[in-house]
């Protein structure tokens, strides 16, 4: 229970509070985020406004917890993916208000191999946990942010250390991929995603452009063949969910994330401008771009919703964020493939314009909602809806930033081709040690409880 303190100026915060909460229940209190997106402080302003409620999130930095970790309900993922959100951020404004903490927690999750996958962690991680903090190192990479202390693992290091991680991870069930979880014995095992796999794209073509190393390229093509090939991207470019590798891949949950989408989205743009627009890549954008309209709506039909769970309220927590991601992926594909610019900053600006709208409950009056498509607060409050709400708005200050920076460009990050190469791997088949007919059983009973009703019927919408 909050106690409130019984002196003079505490009793008035309350009461301050209890107006304000009154207001908004009545439907009387105004929006409280002013967006201009004509005027950069404006946006700026907004976006400070989303980062400060996202951060009242984050435990990490107080006395007795531990740096990059988040609170119940939130997940170890989640808070890598926070921090990518904010190293964005400071390239987009500025402000270096977060840095130091954004490198603390960066710095002290990266484990005992330096690959992002700390003991802690490593029974229950899948590989896009994983692949969300190499991601955010990546974009430190890119964005030039401020570099570890020189005794510390360096951005672009730990970013190749999570991409030969993972590629040692790569099994020829199903005639390759990535499984969901990295341990045995984690649920869903047995689950080939599409979340796993495009993030593991997403940072081989990344790496690709930054280093100009052919290698991540040829293993960007791997993955992006193997995704489509088994039909994981469907002839008419829907990015379902996932598939069982018991099943030799043969069926799908045919649910639809923005994430999903907007993961490739970034990687196809990276391989069209590090294949100077080869005709293929551009092809695969253009049809990418248009299958995306199923995530926008409203009445210019450009306001971005998570069509699978938001209309029917039955997004869970880490749901609730998908969108962040889809947006931050959208304006930087604009820096890759200049050409897309017009198209997607037509719904990035109207879904910042909604998602303006949204900020104006919570006992701060400026906590966002999650229903864009709403014109007042839905009453939907938590670190996902902020930062849904951050990413969608400073990606309008795309047009007024660089573009991301490589090795030979003005890069500033040490690489090591050859980090995560020393790390224990967590059993997988073939490749660390020969699992028994007793494990695979013992992982099938966990693997079906997250499974069972998943696989066996198509779905759209989370019912």
């Amino acid at each position: 229970m909050r106690l409130y303190p019984s002196s003079p100026a505490g009793l008035w915060r309350c009461m301050r509070a209890c107006v304000a909460g009154a207001l908004l229940l009545g439907g009387q209190l105004a929006t409280a985020i002013d967006l201009n997106l004509d005027d950069t402080g404006s946006i700026k302003s907004a976006a400070k406004t989303c980062a400060q409620g996202m951060v009242s999130y984050y435990t990490g930095d107080r006395p007795g917890d531990v740096p990059g970790n988040l609170p119940d309900p939130y997940f170890w993922w989640e808070c890598g993916a926070m921090f990518g959100a904010l190293i964005d951020y400071y390239y987009f404004t500025g402000d270096s208000q977060y840095n130091e903490m954004v490198m603390r927690g960066m710095i002290h999750q990266v484990g005992e191999n330096e690959d992002y996958l700390p003991r802690n962690q490593s029974s229950t991680s899948g590989n896009d946990d994983q692949a969300f903090w190499g991601m955010a190192a990546m974009s430190a990479a890119e964005n030039k942010f401020p570099n570890p202390p020189p005794d510390q693992p360096q951005w672009l290091a730990l970013a190749q250390a999570v991409f030969n991680r993972q590629a040692e991870e790569w099994d020829e069930t199903c005639g390759g991929g990535l499984r969901w979880q990295i341990s045995l014995f984690g649920d869903g095992f047995h689950y080939k995603n599409t979340i796993s796999n495009g993030c593991f794209f997403n940072l081989a073509a990344r790496l690709a452009k930054y280093t100009n190393n052919q290698t991540y390229a040829e293993w960007a093509e791997r993955s992006w063949d193997w995704t489509k090939g088994i039909g994981l991207i469907s002839p008419t470019w829907q990015f379902f969910d996932g598939t069982d590798s018991r099943l030799d891949c043969s069926d799908f949950n045919e649910i639809q994330w923005t994430y999903n989408i907007g993961v490739h989205l970034l990687g196809v743009a990276n391989m069209y401008n590090y294949t100077n627009g080869d005709q293929k890549w551009k092809d695969r954008l253009d049809q990418m771009l248009d299958s995306a309209n199923v995530f926008f709506t409203g009445d210019d039909g450009n306001v971005m919703y998570e069509a699978a769970c938001e209309p029917n309220g039955k997004c869970n927590v880490d749901q609730r964020s998908f969108k962040a991601y889809m947006a931050r992926w959208m304006a930087w594909t604009t820096k890759m493939a200049p050409y897309t610019y017009d198209r997607i900053m037509e719904k990035l600006r109207s879904s910042a314009l909604a998602a303006a709208k949204q900020c104006n409950g919570g006992e701060s009056g400026t906590a966002c909602g999650m229903k864009w498509t709403q014109p007042d607060f839905d009453g939907s409050t938590g670190l996902g809806e902020q930062m849904t709400a951050l990413e969608v708005i400073q990606a309008n200050l795309i047009s007024k930033v660089d573009s991301p920076v490589t090795d030979s460009t003005g890069g500033i990050s040490e690489g090591d081709p050859t980090a995560g190469t020393g790390s224990e791997a967590i059993v997988a088949p073939g490749m660390v040690k020969k699992i028994s007919t007793g494990d695979r059983v013992g992982a099938s009973i966990l693997t079906a409880l997250v499974l069972a009703g998943v696989i066996g019927g198509a779905w759209w919408t989370v019912v």
